[in-house]
């Protein structure tokens, strides 16, 4: 089962940076999407920044031209850079990443699996 292992969150000023990682774990045969989402209190989860297929992005308009998302293939990660953060970016952040996962010549199957979430309070 691919476990996913968030960090990087935190209290930032506005106007400030913070980089959130997402480290995936398991028995990973290919990565097909890898992705990040917030939940603020009483709002729905929404997506911020998603990349597919090793290099297409998508962007919330809310969040394009400040975050960045970009993943590390070697070490199975996605990362998250936001600058010039405002308060209302404030919400607990979600990773989530899709794929396939076995054994070569064993058995594979799809996953779809999501961070324990990490959150980021953005004030002065």
């Amino acid at each position: 089962q691919v476990q996913l292992v968030e960090s990087g969150g935190g209290l930032v000023q506005p106007g400030g940076s913070l980089r959130l990682s997402c480290a995936a774990s398991g028995s990973i045969l290919s990565l097909n999407l890898m992705g990040w989402y917030r939940q603020a209190p009483g709002n729905e989860r929404e997506l911020v920044a998603v990349l597919t297929g090793g290099s297409s992005t998508n962007y919330a308009d809310s969040a394009k031209g400040r975050f960045t998302i970009s993943r590390d293939s070697a070490k199975n990660t996605v990362y998250l850079q936001m600058n010039s953060l405002k308060p209302e970016d404030t919400a607990v952040y979600y990773c989530n990443v899709r794929g396939t996962e076995g054994r070569l010549f064993e058995y594979h199957r799809n996953f779809d699996s999501w961070g324990q979430g990490t959150q980021v309070t953005v004030s002065s």
